[in-house]
């Protein structure tokens, strides 16, 4: 008898096994790209620091006018 039923675990593995793929993508990087995401990265590092600083200090504040 015929198994009809699709193994699922053979399309899984079947394209990291199937060697022909992998060799005719070209593979590259940009420069730019790669400085355009250190960049923005950085700028929402600057943003979350500038927002805890403020909320710690307004807390302090707070805080401050509460016991005083």
């Amino acid at each position: 008898m015929k198994n009809t039923v699709s193994n699922p675990n053979n399309k899984v593995f079947s394209k990291f096994f199937d060697k022909s793929a992998s060799q005719n993508q070209i593979k590259s990087t940009d420069i730019n790209v790669l400085l355009n995401r250190v960049k923005t990265k950085q700028k929402i590092e600057y943003q979350k620091k500038i927002y805890f600083s403020a909320a710690a200090s307004a807390g302090l504040v707070i805080f401050g006018l509460l016991i005083f």
